[in-house]
């Protein structure tokens, strides 16, 4: 019964959500229905003494990189460079390579700092036009920008700023470097395979004799192509993030050391902070706020008179992701904390014993359902990271290979149908679930695999 409470949590929240509603609101209303099944005088303390804590906490750490990473996105936008870089692209490689131009754009963008959610708004105009030249139907438009922006520098390249990769740090103690290789590999994995499949679906449709169609809706207009910055400037501040990021992992342990102590500049009441647990948090926001304020300096011309409401829609975008992720996050802490949950994992355990697959399941698993990559990786770090520590440490696993599989777990699985950024991109181009979403779930099954096949270069070859 205690298994069934948190499944019928787990499901309820999975529906709501998939139905468009808000689960800042429905992930406490879950939790605490699962609270009230299982011990009804409980849930006020699990409410103030669980869910807050755990959102707070969340709050507290990652607003931050949600708040600069939103602005970076809106600042790219407005000065013209993410356009620049999408004509550069196009004209390097040539129109006829349509799906090939969107994805290394969204893959420039996302792994340059700006947030997939915008990548979705800006990459549609052009790949409509793309797809449009090139007689390549439309429904084929999100699965090509999925692939760019929501796969391999989402969370497989090393030094993704996003926050699939930044999350795992703060457990593991690692760095958004970790595990290079295998996330190199991994990440070139799913771009090779979801490329080819993508061709094979154009192919497919020209052998039908299926263009790009008629009586679409949301169809954006024609873009306008001149006067935009120079396509060398507009991928600097893409460039600096990566650089500073790097150099900043570096730099800011060796700066602070392990622990910095404030009793020791007079501040006794406040505790010492554990550095290792936030130097790559720090690296990320630091290198961010160089971005923008390059982009501010190149630009600033351009964007100066929108730039008020600008910066207030990136924060009230900011503000709900934050919100978004943190509720999924307090809502995975009260159903860790339930016996059902402690059953779960006791099964899991008994029945998958090596760390690696374990921790791929169980990550990959939670984030279906929650329909999030960070929600879902956070609540199985929450509930699982210390027992996958000390098992990786019992068999020799190198944390930075448990950093690795974490991430590229939670964007396995995650871009199931109620998934916020599936059900944005799939409005952002006014296309349906039934005409467009088999292949944003395909790119789902491929990275997928893709988290096994590193796991099975790490065991087989010892790949790192």
């Amino acid at each position: 019964m205690d298994i069934i409470i948190i499944l019928l949590a787990l499901f309820f929240l999975m529906f709501v959500a998939y139905r468009g509603f808000s689960v800042i609101l429905f992930a406490p209303i879950a939790a605490l229905f699962a609270v009230l099944l299982t011990e009804p005088g409980h849930v006020l303390p699990f409410f103030s003494g669980v869910f807050m804590e755990k959102m707070v906490g969340f709050i507290k750490l990652y607003f931050p990189v949600f708040l600069l990473g939103a602005i970076f996105g809106k600042v790219i936008e407005m000065s013209g460079f993410a356009k620049s870089i999408t004509q550069f692209v196009i004209k390097l490689i040539g129109p006829a390579r349509a799906m090939l131009a969107i994805v290394l754009v969204g893959a420039i963008l996302t792994y340059g700092g700006v947030s997939l959610f915008v990548v979705a708004f800006a990459l549609y105009p052009f790949a409509s036009e793309l797809f449009k030249l090139a007689d390549i139907p439309k429904r084929l438009i999100p699965g090509t920008i999925a692939l760019g922006a929501f796969t391999f520098t989402m969370d497989a390249f090393p030094g993704s700023p996003q926050i699939q990769n930044i999350i795992p740090t703060s457990f593991f103690g690692t760095t958004t470097w970790a595990a290079p290789w295998l996330g190199f590999i991994g990440g070139m994995f799913v771009f090779i395979t979801g490329m080819i499949y993508l061709e094979w679906r154009r192919r497919q449709a020209a052998a039908k004799g299926e263009g790009y169609g008629t009586g679409h809706s949301n169809e954006p207009e024609k873009m306008d192509s001149e006067n935009l910055p120079n396509a060398f400037i507009a991928i600097l501040p893409l460039i600096l993030v990566g650089v500073f990021n790097k150099w900043f992992t570096v730099l800011i342990p060796k700066y602070y050391g392990k622990t910095f102590d404030f009793s020791a500049i007079g501040m006794k009441n406040v505790p010492e902070i554990q550095i290792p647990s936030l130097a790559a948090v720090w690296a990320v926001e630091g290198a961010l706020i160089i971005g923008i304020v390059t982009v501010l300096l190149f630009s600033f011309k351009r964007i100066k008179n929108n730039f008020n409401k600008g910066i207030n829609l990136s924060i009230g975008g900011a503000l709900l992701a934050t919100l978004n992720t943190a509720s999924e996050y307090g809502f995975g802490g009260v159903i860790a904390a339930l016996p059902g949950f402690t059953a779960v994992n006791s099964a899991m355990s008994n029945t998958i014993k090596d760390p690696l697959i374990n921790e791929a399941v169980t990550t990959t698993t939670l984030a279906g359902i929650t329909g999030s990559a960070s929600g879902g990786m956070s609540i199985a770090l929450a509930t699982m990271s210390e027992t996958y520590i000390a098992q990786a440490d019992k068999l020799g696993i190198d944390p930075e290979v448990l950093h690795r599989v974490a991430s590229m777990a939670s964007g396995g699985m995650d871009t199931l149908p109620h998934n916020g950024a599936v059900i944005t991109l799939l409005a952002v181009t006014g296309l349906t679930h039934k005409q467009a979403y088999i292949d944003i779930f395909a790119m789902t099954i491929i990275k997928t695999i893709a988290v096994f096949v590193i796991i099975g270069l790490y065991y087989g070859l010892g790949i790192v």
